[in-house]
């Protein structure tokens, strides 16, 4: 998924914000069911999330998979400062973050430091190895704090991301 822009703004009504928090919770809830609980046809839903697709405010459809579940892993949470705000320099790190599929996460931030990233290894050793490679000065990187995760408190919801105001 690109970052996104403050421009270019989608108006949403009442049927599509429903809409959106269904389908947050669960895209594959039958258009019967969605259009029932949000009071339009089947047709109408499924014509409004063609709609949104292409409108780019539905930008992927995925499945969230618990990792804890799958293998064993270390999350941590970097901050990482720069040591130039150079446009070519920071869109190369921003690149450089994305290909690596330790990131599971980035944030251009405010504060003391530029980015915040999440980072999840199957050891420190990666961890390690990914702090070598990536988080170098010839990457345009002055410093970096990493904060190891103990537990996930209050983990990815699709129910608490909301449009309904």
């Amino acid at each position: 998924m690109k970052g996104h822009e403050m421009t270019n703004f989608v108006t949403l009504d009442d049927f599509d914000r429903r809409l959106l928090a269904r389908v947050r919770r669960n895209n594959l809830e039958p258009a019967r069911v969605t259009a029932e609980a949000v009071g339009l046809s089947e047709s109408a839903v499924l014509r409004r999330l063609r709609r949104l697709r292409a409108e780019g405010v539905i930008v992927a459809d995925v499945a969230v998979i618990d990792p804890a579940r799958v293998e064993p892993r270390i999350v941590l949470h970097v901050q990482v400062e720069m040591n130039t705000q150079d446009r070519k320099v920071m869109e190369a790190f921003q690149h450089a973050m994305r290909a690596s599929p330790e990131v599971q996460g980035a944030w251009d931030v405010t504060g003391e430091t530029d980015y915040l990233l999440t980072v999840a290894v199957r050891s420190m050793q990666d961890y390690e190895a990914f702090g070598i490679r990536e988080l170098i000065p010839e990457k345009g990187v002055r410093g970096f704090k990493s904060m190891i995760v103990i537990r996930e408190v209050v983990g990815f919801d699709p129910a608490r991301v909301a449009l309904e105001r």
